[in-house]
């Protein structure tokens, strides 16, 4: 075992969080104010935009009507054409339809209501958009075609053609209206874990407001004749709950309705079918599409159990759009490959960095519909972080502007975690031999605070004979990181997040994962900055008495990817990948633990380390982890 490192006192911690906590927000406002992070809807100026009807610019979209089985997208073709062709212009989607009737009219609606807006210009940004000169034709013609996949998003739709580039656009046309058969229709569902270990919430959107129609879930166990019904709750939020711009002013949009029922008393490991929907007055049904899940296994159980949890995915598109090739480059492709590799995993947890919609609210049904494929069949729980919450003056632990406005109101609300309050993003969660505890770095976790104390009654609470794998989850690495931004405060990752230490090793923490840095990495069994394994060489295997704990950085869900620091690896920095993918925890039973990091292009695992041991060794003293004791005392 290494040699024993005295721990840091915590006034010495607490002193190294104030000297670092204006260079650590201005490291971090570094990162994200780089070109290549910056929501791509930011860059056009609506505000700017100028209505130039043009008789020679024509836009047509087909069909007309969308979903009429039931779909909850659809691919729809655009004709356009226009006058002297340039690489300036460009087409969006718009919703409502009526987009370009309100133009330079926003200013005096905004203000009679008490916000601020724009003084001209689109009172609305777009849903995507891409440029005319993506269709090969467009250049030498004038004359262009592209497909776009529309989602459901309660309302109808409408194309506009633009020239002028991104800075001075100018509204030369104005496509057809079209619109889904239903668009109210419920979509999108959500599950994830309870506040119960036999309970799973499902959570979905739609257009129905409760006076409106009843939401539920239909839902019965495998070989079962009869469904039952379960009633839902009903959340939304207005402008007016949002806390600035974009979010409350051009990137806002009606989110619809978000309804949450909660299917209970489970029997572990069985199969259930479910399907949402809603009952209108007059008796009608309306229905979204069937799906099944599989319960959780009861706490402690023995089985093969398999988890993954990644940080920082953001929104693909499959027609191309919104340029997110910069942005969010590896989104898409994780999706897929989550998706492919779905009867491999159990549950996911994607810990922050959601949607990254800063603001632009369309995109967070975007991002529903996206994982729906995933998050319908299994459970996919969520954690805060800094796109989803920071914002300056709202009682966050940063200052900054990294969620545009959106103060965690729509992550909070599209969202369902067994939290006691879900605007204090922390929680519990039990998956057999798993207990999760969930941080919300966006909020104070140091000793004294709320968090801190929930998170020692979290970690405390393990059974740990039956749930041998206890794991901390949280957005911003509160452990290790030779991320390059963070070497420059010369001790690596957050200092302020090194007051969990004590709680990670009192309590024997085997694994921490985060998002925020781009990239992988994973560290030895660590305490302190020093690696309690002694020095071993192999580094795939650790067995016995942990002595620390295993630091995983994982935000490489499809954000683009940032480089490690300079210069030598810290002693502690074991492995480092710098390509999408996530980690895949594999519990084969309560002595053995399989952590892989699994590349999105190719599936395979590109890192991996097994822990062996057994119970007595998840009770051996290790250094700081027992509290001083004698026989005489």
């Amino acid at each position: 075992m290494a040699a024993r490192v005295q721990p840091s006192s915590s006034l010495l911690v607490a002193a190294a969080a104030v000297a670092v906590a204006a260079l650590m927000a201005m490291a971090v406002a570094a990162a994200d104010s780089t070109t290549d992070n910056i929501q791509p809807l930011s860059t056009l100026r609506m505000q700017a935009t100028q209505v130039a009807m043009d008789s020679g610019a024509v836009i047509h979209a087909s069909p007309d009507v969308l979903g009429k089985n039931g779909e909850d997208s659809a691919w729809v073709t655009v004709n356009f054409t226009a006058p002297a062709p340039s690489a300036g212009h460009w087409v969006a989607l718009f919703s409502p339809a009526d987009f370009g009737l309100s133009v330079g009219a926003y200013a005096s609606t905004n203000a009679a209501a008490g916000g601020e807006g724009p003084a001209a210009g689109l009172p609305t940004a777009p849903i995507k958009y891409m440029f005319a000169n993506i269709s090969p034709s467009f250049m030498s013609s004038g004359s262009g075609n592209m497909s776009f996949l529309v989602i459901n998003q309660r309302s109808d739709y409408a194309f506009g053609l633009f020239s002028g580039g991104k800075d001075n656009p100018k509204l030369i046309a104005i496509s057809n209206k079209i619109s889904f058969a239903n668009p109210k229709a419920p979509v999108f569902p959500r599950l994830s874990l309870g506040k119960e270990w036999n309970e799973m919430a499902v959570t979905w959107t739609s257009g129905y407001n409760i006076d409106e129609a009843y939401p539920f879930v239909e839902w019965k166990m495998k070989g079962e004749e009869s469904p039952r019904r379960t009633p839902a709750g009903t959340l939304t939020y207005t402008r007016r709950h949002l806390c600035g711009k974009p979010a409350n002013a051009e990137g806002y949009r009606d989110p619809g309705f978000i309804h949450t029922a909660f299917l209970k008393d489970l029997w572990p490991n069985r199969e259930y079918s479910y399907q949402i929907g809603h009952e209108l007055p007059d008796g009608t049904v309306v229905r979204g599409k069937p799906s099944t899940f599989r319960a959780p296994p009861f706490p402690g159980q023995d089985s093969l159990q398999r988890v993954v949890v990644f940080g920082d995915m953001g929104l693909g598109q499959r027609d191309g759009t919104n340029e997110l090739a910069g942005f969010q480059p590896g989104a898409q492709v994780t999706t897929d490959r989550l998706i492919q590799d779905l009867p491999n995993y159990d549950a996911v947890f994607h810990i922050g960095d959601l949607s990254y919609a800063n603001g632009f609210l369309a995109q967070w049904d975007q991002f529903t519909a996206q994982i729906e494929p995933i998050a319908s069949r299994v459970p996919y729980m969520v954690a805060s972080g800094n796109h989803e919450r920071t914002y300056h003056d709202t009682g966050g632990f940063y200052t900054g502007n990294d969620s545009r406005g959106e103060c965690g109101v729509p992550a909070e609300t599209y969202f369902y975690v067994p939290a006691e309050n879900r605007g204090k993003f922390w929680y519990a969660a039990d998956h057999g031999m798993f207990r999760f505890c969930v941080g919300d770095t966006e909020h104070d976790w140091r000793p004294g605070s709320e968090q801190h104390a929930f998170l020692e009654r979290c970690f405390a609470s393990a059974d740990r004979k039956h749930q041998p794998w206890l794991v901390f989850a949280a957005h911003r690495p509160l452990g290790y990181s030779s991320n390059d931004y963070y070497a420059a405060e010369g001790s690596f990752a957050e200092p302020m997040g090194r007051a969990l230490q004590g709680l990670w090793q009192k309590h024997r923490v085997d694994l921490a994962v985060y998002g925020h840095v781009h990239n992988y990495e994973r560290t030895c069994p660590v305490y302190e900055n020093t690696c309690m394994d002694g020095g071993k060489d192999d580094k795939g295997s650790y067995s016995g008495t942990m002595g620390g704990t295993v630091h995983v950085v994982a935000g490489t869900g499809g954000a683009k990817l940032r480089d490690y620091s300079a210069g030598p690896w810290p002693q502690w920095s074991v492995a480092r990948d710098k390509s999408f993918g996530y980690v895949k925890l594999t519990a084969s039973d309560h002595s053995s633990l399989r952590v892989e990091f699994i590349h999105s292009a190719d599936g395979a695992a590109h890192d991996a380390f097994n822990i062996s041991r057994d119970y007595k060794d998840v009770l051996a003293c290790t250094v700081d982890s027992c509290a001083p004791h004698s026989m005489a005392s």
